[in-house]
């Protein structure tokens, strides 16, 4: 019997498995006008499947894929789409379809589609709602951006703190509209306000008679509805939460975040970080050309200035170099050793700052050990950029000079690493997306004049 269920979990596994084949497949029955067989495809996969896989489709194929399946595009399938091709996706939907599409959905959800549309689509969708999701989707629009007023969903399950194990049962087995998934029963006083909060697995494994105040959590906590989401996602996982209440400025109860909401915000912000250290902004591979032009131009232009930065001091030993050929062949090396170390140096930092790691009570003593990193890796090169040039070109001195400016620029990268990131964050400038281009015209000035400037020192 155990055998057979897991052959058909297996089985299961793979037909709701999204792969190339799957893809073709759907695209040919989609050029077949084969309704039947699309319908067989599309309808035991997840909605995180078929946003994919229309993230995957080209514009065109895509189009053709949402038209032709009429009604099978949900709520949670654009939920799952990402910002940018959402929008697209809901233009190709008629308003009734996209008022049915929503509705059934929790209100952060409705609140995210909500909040990158205008005119008749969105209006469809408030209309479609009912009078209570309405008001309370309108009331989270009126929040900051970002917020977590925003990010949180009004469907909460409370009880009074007066009250016992049975009646809370009682309570929630005589509702019809409970939230599809929830964690904790939040406890409220006359005033509204939360006071602690319960876990259903306490709430169903205690006696009838045992007061709800007894079975609350220590690690209840409220947010404020105005608390920047960033901070909300650092909270959850920092002090390992489920859900938490959010209170408004008189501290009663306004809605609730749970750890899914709290986990998509902490995962784009370490998407948006590694996305930014790259120059490349928010991003994705479903963006038209112009919009990924237009994103990485800045970055790139900033990058060609440094460059030239640059090269005006190899400019300045330009007769050096002429002399000496060896210096244009080595002086790269000590550049590229640089820039790499900065970039190891300036991931850290970055990411320490983004989890609040990196404060002001233990910023010299990462700056020492990154300086000491940095010496460390520096005198190991050292050696053996020496020999290369002691070897390579027959110049005891060359080996000195390229071993000595290894030294100095690995330092200074390391330096560079934080003090960029951290100099940037004080003034309010993201450091994910600034850093780089700093920190690389730090390392190529100090490494090309550091090497041009002993070389003109020590060897002319």
């Amino acid at each position: 019997m155990s055998e057979d269920i897991l052959e058909n979990d297996d089985r299961e596994d793979e037909d709701f498995a999204l792969d190339d084949e799957l893809v073709d497949q759907v695209l040919r029955a989609l050029e077949a006008q084969d309704f039947v067989h699309l319908e067989a495809l599309l309808e035991p996969l997840h909605a995180a499947d078929i946003a994919d896989m229309l993230e995957q489709i080209d514009y065109k194929d895509r189009r053709a894929l949402v038209v032709f399946w009429r009604g099978g595009i949900d709520g949670d399938i654009l939920s799952e789409l990402d910002e940018g091709l959402r929008e697209e996706v809901i233009g190709f939907l008629e308003p009734e379809e996209l008022a049915g599409a929503v509705r059934g959905l929790e209100t952060d959800d409705v609140v995210d589609l909500l909040e990158d549309l205008e005119g008749p689509q969105k209006e469809a969708i408030l209309v479609a709602l009912e009078d209570a999701d309405r008001v309370a989707v309108q009331q989270a629009l009126s929040y900051p951006e970002e917020s977590a007023g925003r990010l949180m969903q009004r469907e909460v399950v409370i009880a009074p703190e007066h009250w016992n194990v049975g009646q809370a049962i009682d309570h929630l087995r005589a509702q019809n509209d409970l939230p599809e998934e929830f964690y904790h029963v939040i406890l409220v006083d006359p005033r509204f306000k939360p006071t602690g909060y319960v876990t259903l697995g306490k709430l169903l494994g205690a006696p009838r008679a045992v007061k709800l105040r007894d079975l609350t959590e220590e690690s209840f906590m409220t947010v404020r509805v105005t608390q920047p989401e960033e901070d909300v996602a650092y909270a959850f996982n920092q002090y390992h939460l489920i859900s938490a209440p959010v209170v408004d400025e008189n501290d009663r109860l306004v809605g609730v975040i749970t750890i899914d909401d709290a986990m998509v915000v902490l995962d784009e912000g370490h998407e948006e970080d590694i996305l930014r250290l790259a120059g490349v902004g928010e991003t994705s591979l479903s963006d038209k050309v112009f919009e990924t032009t237009k994103a990485r131009f800045p970055w790139l232009f900033v990058n060609l200035i440094t460059a030239i930065l640059a090269s005006l001091v190899i400019a300045q030993f330009e007769a050096l170099i002429a002399q000496l050929v060896a210096l244009a062949v080595l002086m790269p090396i000590v550049a590229s050793m640089g820039g790499n170390a900065g970039t190891q140096a300036l991931t850290v930092a970055v990411r320490a700052l983004a989890t609040k790691d990196l404060t002001s009570s233990n910023f010299w003593r990462v700056i020492r050990r990154e300086a000491l990193v940095g010496l460390a890796n520096g005198l190991v090169f050292a050696v053996v950029m020496g020999l290369v040039g002691y070897f390579w070109f027959g110049n005891a001195l060359l080996g000195v000079v390229i071993a000595s400016a290894m030294v100095i620029n690995l330092v200074v990268a390391g330096l560079a690493g934080i003090f960029v990131p951290v100099s940037l964050d004080k003034m309010g400038v993201d450091p994910a997306l600034a850093s780089g281009a700093f920190v690389t015209t730090v390392t190529d000035v100090v490494g090309f004049f550091a090497f041009l400037g002993l070389a003109a020192w020590v060897l002319i």
